[in-house]
């Protein structure tokens, strides 16, 4: 869908300079998503993965996310390796509910209620990332973290829309389960994509 570099706005990454690759398509279909024009990826551009690495390798950064849409509906091997072969770190953003085909040095797991995450999935992710809705998704978060490792780094990230309600309930919520971390989406504070 598109190709662009900024700053990772969420998550244990926020704030490092990064590629992202969006991918088009997507069969999850959140209703509070703010990229839906990534739904259809009939109408997008078709990119060979030479062009995709050469246009990362341009921005000077030697991260790249890739995101979506939902990437794993796709095979993502050959992009994985050429972008680890220029020496990039390949960074995954996906909702799960696909099995991840690649590799990565960093899987970002933002479960969906809307297409559940495979255990599969939730077993790779270094990153649990959490978007917090409304009150039942607390309960989501936890039922989601019993399926990920030790090693996974837990977040809740407000909605955007429902920042301003949903953000004293995130607090009180991580001060009585510090195994939590707060997740904002700083690139919509700081006006960059």
């Amino acid at each position: 869908m598109e190709l662009f570099y900024s700053i990772q706005g969420e998550g244990m990454h926020t704030g490092k300079a990064s590629f992202f690759i969006r991918l088009a398509g997507c069969d999850v279909g959140c209703h509070w998503c703010d990229v839906k024009e990534s739904w259809d990826k009939n109408i997008h551009p078709v990119k060979e993965v030479q062009e995709l690495v050469q246009e990362a390798k341009e921005s000077g950064t030697n991260i790249v996310i890739v995101t979506g849409g939902e990437p794993t509906m796709y095979p993502l091997q050959a992009l994985t390796k050429a972008l680890a072969q220029e020496g990039m770190a390949v960074h995954l953003e996906t909702s799960g509910a696909y099995t991840i085909d690649g590799n990565f040095d960093w899987i970002c797991v933002s479960p969906k209620k809307t297409k559940q995450p495979i255990k599969e999935s939730l077993q790779l992710a270094d990153e649990l990332k959490v978007v917090i809705y409304n009150k039942d998704d607390f309960n989501w978060a936890e039922k989601n973290a019993a399926g990920v490792t030790d090693k996974c780094k837990l977040f809740l990230q407000p909605e955007w829309s429902k920042s301003e309600s949903m953000m004293p309930l995130i607090t009180e919520y991580i001060k009585v389960n510090p195994q939590w971390r707060v997740s904002l989406q700083t690139h919509k504070y700081l006006n960059v994509r």
